[in-house]
């Protein structure tokens, strides 16, 4: 049966709260409890109809999630559950519905991407003067990230995206993989084996915007910062770093921040810049403004034996 889009909309959301909680009763509590402190479901106008609304709705979906199953009842086509023993062992069902061979148990592996798919070094032959800090570190993919042989990522200065593929002979699904998101350190797998990705993050983060989806075998993490006002080197404290000071801006939806927040990025962010190439800040620069407007208004002063600076 094919889903309509309108009905997949909200998934990714309702995954990330769905997994906040241990069982479908505390979930239905949360929910529930939600109408009676946000709405005026259960006192307002429909207060009578508020139990066959819920009963409609429930009845609603069990008719479809019943057709469903007799669907797959009858073209033999039932989905063979992950064992719970450990390490977790996966038996291929063909079309037809026969069994295959069993197979060893897959241990999940990183794709090894081609080279000129993982991150290079930046090219110390050109940098500039202020830049020596910037030797031995990557040049920043497309998304002002990187690419790594187990994952990549990108950013904007409030948000990070972060994929971890895995490379297996099953489709992966959401409840094949391990993924435990915290304040300040990340570990994604799959049951059974060893983390692809597991470490201290470079930064703080806000776990209850964190979200997770599976696309292409892969989990992709949307992680939001908790400084929206740096780039990150890395993902994981310890992995080469990107050079921030390569950073696009332009890549890094700026328009979408609030004016102030704007502005004072866009100053750090000319700073960096001035200093890297030994030139005055925005701050040396208006020091600089405004002694000179100073000695304009003032020619009967002798300023030849200041010092500046």
């Amino acid at each position: 049966m094919v889903v309509p889009d309108e009905e997949l909309k909200f998934d990714n959301m309702l995954m990330h709260i769905a997994q906040q909680h241990n069982g479908i009763e505390p979930l239905f509590d949360t929910f529930f409890g939600f109408l009676r402190r946000k709405t005026d479901f259960y006192t307002g106008a429909q207060k009578a109809m508020a139990e066959t609304l819920v009963m409609s709705s429930f009845k609603k979906h069990l008719n479809v999630a019943l057709k469903d199953k007799a669907a797959r009842e009858e073209s033999d086509q039932f989905e063979k559950p992950i064992p719970k023993a450990e390490p977790a062992s996966i038996e291929e069902i063909t079309t037809e519905g026969a069994k295959a061979t069993p197979a060893p148990p897959a241990k999940p592996f990183v794709p090894t991407p081609q080279k000129e798919d993982l991150s290079k070094h930046v090219d110390e032959t050109k940098l500039e003067e202020g830049e020596e800090s910037e030797k031995g570190k990557l040049e920043p993919n497309a998304g002002n990230g990187g690419n790594y042989s187990n994952y990549s990522f990108t950013q904007t200065l409030e948000e990070l995206e972060v994929k971890v593929p895995f490379d297996v002979n099953f489709k992966v699904k959401s409840k094949d993989c391990k993924v435990e998101i915290k304040e300040k350190s990340l570990s994604v797998g799959l049951k059974g084996h060893e983390p692809i990705v597991k470490g201290e993050l470079y930064g703080k983060i806000l776990t209850d915007e964190a979200l997770w989806h599976l696309e292409d075998n892969a989990v992709v993490l949307s992680l939001e910062k908790f400084n929206k006002v740096e780039w990150w080197g890395t993902i994981i404290k310890g992995d080469e770093e990107i050079s921030t000071k390569k950073v696009q801006p332009e890549n890094s939806k700026l328009g979408d921040l609030d004016g102030e927040t704007r502005s004072m990025v866009e100053k750090m962010m000319y700073d960096q810049r001035q200093k890297a190439a030994g030139k005055p800040t925005s701050d040396d620069e208006k020091k600089a403004d405004t002694m000179s407007r100073f000695m304009e208004q003032h020619p009967e002063m002798d300023f030849s034996k200041c010092k500046w600076g």
